[in-house]
């Protein structure tokens, strides 16, 4: 989706927006036709709105649980990653 689509979509403001792309909270895919957004993107976008407004976390505590979720998906899809490589060799 587009920037628009995605603002509707998110329920963001324009600024919101480019100060979230500013900080890299949301990093969405470049193309010719300029930034692409996927459902994802919109659902990060929820996370980082409930962490703010529900849960009252400030900036620099969105960007620690960001990172550290972002970590943490990236070792799940190491650990998934490794499980595959052992069940595909023979001992």
């Amino acid at each position: 989706m587009n920037k628009k689509e995605f603002l509707k979509s998110s329920g963001l403001r324009v600024q919101t927006l480019e100060l979230w792309l500013e900080q890299r909270w949301l990093i969405p895919e470049q193309t010719s036709k300029g930034a692409r957004f996927a459902d994802i993107d919109v659902a990060r976008a929820q996370l980082i709105q409930e962490l703010k407004n529900d849960f009252g976390a400030n900036d620099e505590g969105v960007d620690v649980i960001l990172h550290l979720m972002d970590q943490l998906h990236e070792m799940r899809r190491a650990l998934a990653q490794l499980r595959n490589d052992i069940k595909g060799r023979s001992f």
